[in-house]
């Protein structure tokens, strides 16, 4: 196991929920954003790839809500991450990038606000850690793989 990929565990291990949610997005940010570059290159089959794993992203994401404690955020949460996969699966079917786009969009408006979240938790509890951003921008998106 390289240095770097032990980094990765090591930070998916440690990390706190909303840490991980944070960690979940920038990785379908970052495999929507490869998707675009295959289109661009007309290598689809890395493109099939690259949205296939977004996609699961986007359904961990889904699944992760928690509508017991919060039923109408949850509701929220849920239409926003069943929008980016409904056009994360079209950009797949019909290799469309303005629809990787919008799921984009819609993604960093998502990761902003989880950037905000874990800041105000931090600093509601006092914690000493450095906040969302540093921790989100020591290790660029590069953080999960969903292979089989």
């Amino acid at each position: 196991m390289n240095q770097n990929r032990a980094y990765i565990e090591t930070q998916i291990l440690t990390a706190r929920p909303e840490q991980l949610t944070l960690l979940l997005l920038d990785g379908a940010i970052r495999f929507a954003e490869q998707a675009k570059g295959h289109l661009a290159a007309s290598n689809f089959d890395g493109s099939y790839q690259c949205l296939s794993k977004a996609e699961q992203i986007a359904m961990e994401l889904m699944n992760s809500l928690r509508p017991e404690s919060a039923p109408d955020l949850c509701r929220q949460q849920a239409s926003l991450y069943l929008f980016i996969y409904q056009k994360l699966v079209e950009a797949n079917m019909y290799r469309d990038a303005a629809r990787i786009d919008e799921a984009v969009r819609v993604l960093q408006t998502l990761r902003e606000t989880w950037i905000l979240l874990i800041e105000k938790l931090q600093h509601d509890q006092g914690d000493e850690r450095p906040s969302a951003v540093g921790y989100a921008a020591a290790q660029p998106v590069s953080v999960l793989s969903l292979q089989g």
